[in-house]
């Protein structure tokens, strides 16, 4: 079940407070607990809050502290964008996200205000968000100021950014359209947009863009002087008291706010009558201009009142304290329960709600972005520790891996090798490893050794080696760190970074052996493209395996996917797709396919096809119009080492994807090889898909 939903808005005053609060009025109603998160908020002074977040948690009266409720402030994410730090953005944003979504039955998320520095960007980078945290998405927009085309558009065009980058858009709503025109724009939408995508509009309410008193004062930092507890009073229109009482007091309106300078003892009192007779219209306040403070009798007369409105004063004059006035854009806060409850009614009259939350329950997300990926393999390696040994201590890059490990405290490591040349590494390349958080084993010296030994020598006599030979072997850092998770004395291993791929698989294939369903070793790698994550196999250890074999691979690249929360859709790639290709090569992918398909019926599985038919929704409808899996392929099994390899390479390089592997499947237990090129970074994902698949052993 989908879990969430963000809202975000194509421009600046788009009035999506009016969304976040009816929609979180009818999540309640159906939802025992529901969160709300701003991944990121405007700056705020010390001492202040976020706005935003103070009306929905205080009004809602929602469990949620505020250092919870949101990721960043605005000048920390321009700063960090400046530095090239989209991804620690990105995956702080996920982290803060999914601590909500632990806790709360429904999270509801507010995208950017589009204010200040950096607001530029702010469209695409909440598209970003959006599709990293895997959840749809409502748009909305405001019609203030636009012709019936230009507002569309805008519309039209918010909705392709967000599907073109893969982020499905439940609803479109246009805000503040005059009402009139409010069934012209749902229809003009509707002409565009899917029919599956909800439209509404939503007419201005002009209650709802009165500043409130309130807001005036702290805009031109009034004072005060009568009324206080009533200060939440809307401002309807302004009225400027610069002519005689009896002239002034016809062009009273309801709710106006009076504008007088402070001497205009008449224009004060008058109003103040006014707004107490049945025979004219109610006020909302007063501001006294010139910084001019009435007498004391006529203060005397005011205090006299048994009602009496805000009175505030301003130091300005009449005329710039009026035009500062008009410039004030009005917000909803937690006190102003009146514009709160409007708000939440012109919501549940104008949208289809019943609609909108059946959309939202039976969401599904497809796929899972690279940072998504990441995050959740660093939560299910946190959630069971295992203990991971890395022969080769001496290496710079296992170094730094090994730090950022300890610090997370994802994993527990033992480091094979000399303390003494370790502390020596670290000192040259200025790494703070703290060694009292890891294990450091020298093989010739452990209390192991000779037992270590003589297993190897029990295990590999029928093959002719001796109690000496299998000691010189346990020297070697391959083989004793092997013997470590055969011997239960570890949970994995990691290798490769500076041994070949044979000198780390080979040990494991001697003692650690093949599962019992298993007849091969394969390997498959995590692809991290931009916006999602592929699994290739087998890239690293079978040059040209039989369709059996194919078959086994693929079955095991199902399953591997699966342990990592990566639904399969299998892709067997040849140069042909479908029945058309002839040929050994292409027969032999189709004969694979179809072992997959008889010994695994649920697995979704196609083949013989092309790459650009698996991963094109345009070409694999064309090529196989009837596959469930041509244009969404997600595991793509290549047809030899040949093929794979290059291919994972190509890829890596070209798109400068991340690629988590080789990942070995197969074995009894978890032992994975680094390529001789890999980055700290690679044997830092590694070690964590190796914790994790030591988790289901």
């Amino acid at each position: 079940m989908n879990k969430a939903i963000y809202i975000a808005t194509a421009e600046p005053n788009s009035g999506k407070s009016i969304v976040s609060l009816g929609l979180m009025q009818s999540l309640l109603g159906k939802a025992a607990k529901v969160g709300y998160f701003r991944p990121i908020i405007d700056d705020f002074n010390p001492g202040e809050i976020d706005n935003h977040i103070n009306t929905v948690s205080t009004y809602f009266n929602l469990d949620i502290k505020f250092e919870d409720a949101y990721a960043f402030r605005r000048s920390e994410v321009i700063k960090m964008k400046n530095e090239n730090k989209d991804g620690e953005i990105i995956g702080k944003i996920i982290e803060k996200f999914k601590a909500l979504e632990d806790r709360f039955d429904f999270v509801l998320v507010e995208g950017t205000s589009f204010t200040g520095d950096g607001s530029i960007m702010e469209f695409d980078f909440n598209v970003l968000i959006a599709k990293n945290l895997g959840v749809p998405a409502i748009i909305l927009a405001s019609g203030v100021g636009k012709t019936l085309d230009e507002f569309v558009g805008n519309l039209q065009m918010a909705f392709d950014s967000f599907r073109d980058k893969g982020v499905q858009v439940l609803a479109v709503i246009a805000n503040k359209v005059e009402f009139k025109n409010q069934a012209l724009v749902v229809t003009e939408l509707q002409k565009y947009l899917p029919s599956e995508v909800i439209v509404n509009a939503i007419p201005l309410n002009p209650i709802l863009s009165h500043p409130s008193i309130k807001e005036i004062v702290d805009t031109l930092d009034a004072k005060v002087l009568f009324g206080e507890a009533h200060v939440n009073n809307q401002a309807g229109n302004f009225s400027v008291g610069a002519m005689q009482l009896h002239n002034y007091l016809v062009h009273l309106k309801e709710n106006a706010l009076v504008i007088t300078p402070g001497d205009r003892a008449d224009i004060i009192l008058g109003a103040l009558q006014a707004n107490i007779s049945d025979n004219y219209p109610s006020i909302s306040g007063i501001v006294l201009t010139g910084g001019l403070i009435p007498e004391d009798s006529i203060i005397k007369l005011i205090e006299g009142l048994s009602a009496v409105v805000p009175i505030i004063s301003v130091q300005g004059g009449t005329f710039s304290v009026t035009n500062s006035l008009g410039n004030i854009k009005s917000q909803i806060y937690a006190q102003n329960t009146e514009k709160i409850t409007l708000s939440i009614k012109d919501f549940e009259k104008y949208v289809d709600i019943d609609a909108l939350i059946e959309r939202l329950i039976t969401f599904k997300t497809n796929g899972i972005t690279p940072r998504m990926f990441q995050y959740n393999l660093l939560k299910k390696a946190k959630a069971n520790k295992k203990h991971i040994v890395l022969p080769e201590g001496l290496d710079e890059r296992i170094l730094r891996a090994t730090k950022r490990l300890v610090e997370l405290d994802v994993v527990k490591i033992t480091l094979l090798g000399d303390k003494k040349e370790i502390e020596e590494k670290l000192t040259t390349h200025d790494i703070a490893l703290d060694l009292n958080k890891i294990n450091i084993i020298n093989p010739s010296e452990s209390v192991y050794f000779d037992d270590y030994a003589e297993t190897l020598y029990e295990l590999r006599k029928h093959k002719n080696v001796n109690l000496a030979m299998a000691k010189d072997l346990m020297i070697d850092v391959s083989y004793f760190g092997t013997m470590m998770v055969y011997k239960g004395h570890a949970d994995g291993m990691v290798s490769g970074a500076a041994h070949t791929t044979q000198h780390t698989i080979i040990p494991a294939l001697q003692f650690i052996k093949t599962k019992p369903e298993a007849s091969i070793v394969s390997s498959v790698f995590f692809m991290l493209l931009e916006d999602r994550v592929s699994v290739y196999g087998d890239c690293a250890i079978n040059p040209n395996p039989t369709a059996e074999q194919l078959a086994e691979i693929a079955i095991s690249s199902a399953a591997t996917s699966l342990a990592f929360e990566i639904e399969p859709k299998i892709a067997m790639l040849s140069y042909s797709s479908g029945a058309s290709g002839v040929g050994e090569d292409v027969e032999r992918v189709r004969k694979a396919t179809a072992i997959v398909r008889e010994k695994r019926p649920d697995l979704k599985v196609e083949g013989p096809i092309q790459y650009d038919a698996a991963v094109d929704i345009a070409v694999g409808k064309s090529k196989m119009p009837d596959s469930e899996v041509a244009g969404q392929a997600n595991v793509f099994i290549f047809p030899d080492l040949n093929t794979g390899n290059n291919t994972y390479k190509a890829v890596q390089r070209e798109t400068k994807a991340l690629a988590i592997g080789p990942i070995i499947q197969g074995l009894n237990k978890p032992v994975n090889d680094l390529s001789r090129g890999c980055t700290t970074d690679d044997i830092f994902n590694t070690v964590i898909v190796t914790a994790i698949q030591a988790q289901d052993i």
